[in-house]
């Protein structure tokens, strides 16, 4: 089975904008499809490409960018010899996958798209990690762009939906409910995307017979890949990493999901486990939200780093992690999405999937937060602040049978000239009440 994704447009759109003037490079989480839509990509868009897997390349293949560097005629000559692929100047492409493993590949991306023989892309995890480019002068002539697990309208493409997202869409933007039935069929394949999530090879598993337990297999190699990684690239620190990420299930289970050191050890500072947060966040496994404090200028200039909410860069993986000592079988969370039956902890997989929906969307993560010791009346969360022109538009995550929003209304009270549109994302049909904008989770992507 073919995935069709979204990405695959803007790589023809840098095609035909740059042609040859840059080169493209997609990062993204290990298992995320960027070596299957870069070379699907090629095929169909090039006469000819070369694919180069830095990570199985033999080391004389390797030792050519430290040697013929200034030769461009000997490398394309050896390159084609190799991989037994004839290149069309202006006509071919050569794909660098996993081009961390070869950072002077990288390096000689400007000598390389000044020729203006071929086009080139790269693909990479783990690639602004140190070790990866300590040693490089990394290229301006790179067009960079990130790439996400699958999101909900793709997840439904997978199943063969391709007309119920044109129906979410449109009724988000005139506001109008979708009605009950239709509502009630959205979410029942939301809870199939909550528990799957968008990995290519989970997905594809589980479209073949709808079949959880084959899916979650599949994610349990995903989250053991992570670790290997982990004890494989971040060394001198890996076990303040796998600390932290084996934590992610247990912060977020708790009312209060900021993440708290102290529950990994009591002394535990920022400035010891900083350099795990920023690799866990450059490996892009998680998606960090950070605390602005005030939300009335720049959401980043008034960016609190020590207090941040950690999630999960794909909700499925979250689901089998919470779970990871278990069997498929004991994971309760699975049964309880499916029968709509969350309790309050569980509430994390919705924030998870809205964290997941916003960053695909393209929307850097902020939430607020304030604690007033003086006061009750002065303490709120706001789960999610994102930019919307030059407002701030306020987010509250709740389950379908919430009753009231304190700290929103407190927020709106504090701010509400400053803000643009308020929302609420729950389980329910769209509703306007109160100043206050309520959308299924499931719009969350269009946000």
């Amino acid at each position: 089975m073919e995935i069709k994704r979204k990405i695959y447009d803007e790589l023809l759109k840098w095609k035909n904008t740059d042609k040859g003037e840059s080169a493209l490079l997609i990062e993204g989480a290990r298992r995320v499809g960027k070596s299957f839509i870069v070379e699907k990509f090629a095929k169909e868009e090039y006469k000819s490409y070369l694919l180069l897997d830095f990570s199985k390349a033999p080391k004389d293949i390797l030792n050519l960018f430290e040697t013929e560097g200034e030769d461009l005629d000997t490398l394309f000559q050896a390159l084609q010899t190799h991989y037994k692929v004839r290149l069309t100047p202006r006509e071919s492409c050569i794909i660098f996958d996993e081009v961390q493993f070869c950072p002077k590949a990288r390096q000689m991306i400007k000598t390389l798209v000044a020729d203006r023989r071929y086009d080139y892309i790269e693909t990479g995890s783990l690639i602004s990690l140190r070790q990866n480019v300590s040693d490089i002068l990394i290229p301006s002539e790179e067009e960079c762009i990130c790439m996400y697990p699958l999101d909900f309208e793709e997840f439904l493409w997978a199943m063969g939906d391709e007309t119920t997202y044109p129906v979410i869409r449109e009724h988000f933007e005139s506001r109008k409910p979708l009605g009950q039935a239709m509502h009630r069929s959205i979410m029942k394949a939301f809870r199939q995307y909550m528990l799957v999530g968008g990995m290519p090879q989970v997905v594809t598993e589980y479209v073949k017979n709808h079949d959880f337990e084959a899916a979650d297999r599949i994610k349990r190699r995903i989250l053991r890949l992570y670790r290997e990684d982990i004890s494989k690239f971040a060394k001198g620190y890996e076990s303040k990493v796998i600390a932290i990420f084996d934590d992610i299930p247990g912060q977020l289970s708790k009312k209060e999901k900021k993440y708290r050191l102290t529950s990994l050890k009591k002394t535990a500072r920022m400035r010891e486990y900083e350099d795990a947060f920023v690799w866990l966040d450059e490996a892009m496994v998680v998606n960090p939200c950070f605390n602005a404090t005030d939300p009335t200028v720049g959401l980043k200039l008034s960016e609190e780093y020590t207090t941040q909410k950690i999630y999960m860069g794909d909700t499925g993986l979250l689901v089998t992690l919470a779970f990871a000592d278990s069997d498929y079988m004991d994971n309760e969370l699975y049964r309880d999405i499916l029968f709509d039956k969350l309790n309050v902890n569980e509430g994390m997989l919705m924030e998870n999937i809205v964290s997941q929906m916003l960053r695909c969307s393209g929307h850097k993560l902020f939430f607020y937060s304030r604690n007033d010791s003086n006061g009750h009346a002065n303490r709120m969360e706001i789960d999610f602040l994102i930019r919307k022109g030059r407002k701030i538009s306020p987010i509250e995550v709740k389950s379908a049978s919430y009753r009231k929003h304190s700290s929103l209304d407190k927020f709106i009270t504090r701010f509400g000239k400053r803000l643009g549109e308020r929302y609420i994302l729950y389980g329910k049909d769209i509703l306007e009440k109160d100043g206050v904008i309520h959308l299924p989770l499931y719009m969350a992507g269009l946000l």
